[in-house]
């Protein structure tokens, strides 16, 4: 049988654990396969991509800085990554081509249900902390679940903007200087930036006009626990960590590459949260 090689293209992408992830289900399931890292610096990303097909790989995921310019590289996309032109997974198909895929808003929500069963955002508005393309997958997926106010802040104004211009008037945009009032009424904060994690700078954000009842998410995960998620956590707030996200938003790609639907529950967690010194 031959083996299945798929992979994760980011820059950086040392700090990945998508391979310790794809790895304990690939053992689990007794699967002849490989998952592995790339790095992929920005201006290589489209020749990187088109040689999946000559090196026999079956797909990749994309991390930052990637996903939305691989929306703009592969042959096709699925409908949710044709809404918010972004991917975070690619696949090989048989004639050689490569469709993309956005599962980042389904581990997001999955991560969300899991973390905190009990939040409704139904009547509330909610708080994205950036507009790259985990904040446009994330933005699609609550409205798609009927979320009516969705606040994206983010430092750049232009990209804010072009969000709101592409996902429509679900999407209010506001500008950095102003997110420590953004926070005021929310259901839910969500930072979807990079900043809090290891090795990028800080997230400055003010929590106190935040909602004692509104939860808060990071969808980083190194560190597990970010300042933001440990700052809501002494003020009382239900935080959700990233590692769920990462979690399941690899379970579409797996069962598409190799061919099996797995299982995220607490023995997978337990096994990616050990690399992180969990």
């Amino acid at each position: 049988m031959a083996t299945i090689v798929a992979g994760v293209m980011g820059w950086p992408i040392a700090h990945s654990r998508s391979p310790v992830l794809h790895g304990t289900w690939l053992a689990r399931h007794g699967i002849a396969g490989a998952y592995v890292l790339f790095a992929v610096p920005p201006g290589r990303l489209e020749t990187a991509l088109r040689a999946l097909p000559a090196l026999g790989i079956a797909g990749a995921n994309l991390t930052v800085p990637h996903k939305e310019a691989a929306a703009r590289l592969v042959d096709r996309l699925d409908p949710t990554a044709a809404r918010i032109g972004s991917v975070n997974m690619v696949t090989v198909l048989p004639d050689g081509t490569l469709e993309g895929a956005s599962t980042d808003g389904y581990g997001f929500m999955e991560n969300l249900r899991q973390g905190a069963p009990e939040l409704s955002l139904a009547d509330r508005p909610v708080v994205l902390l950036g507009a790259g393309g985990a904040a446009r997958a994330i933005a699609d997926e609550l409205i798609q679940a009927r979320v009516r106010r969705i606040r994206v802040v983010n430092r750049s104004d232009e990209r804010t903007a072009a969000l709101a211009r592409d996902l429509g008037l679900t999407i209010e945009p506001w500008p950095w200087a102003l997110r420590h009032v953004a926070v005021t009424g929310a259901a839910l904060l969500a930072n979807t930036t990079t900043l809090g994690m290891v090795g990028q700078p800080p997230l400055d954000l003010s929590l106190s006009l935040l909602p004692p009842s509104a939860v808060v998410t990071d969808i980083v995960y190194t560190p597990l626990e970010t300042p933001l998620l440990a700052a809501a956590r002494a003020r009382g707030h239900v935080a959700v960590d990233g590692l769920g996200m990462l979690l399941h938003q690899a379970r579409p790609a797996f069962a598409r590459w190799f061919g099996t639907d797995p299982e995220v529950d607490a023995s997978l967690r337990q096994a990616v949260l050990a690399t992180l010194g969990g």
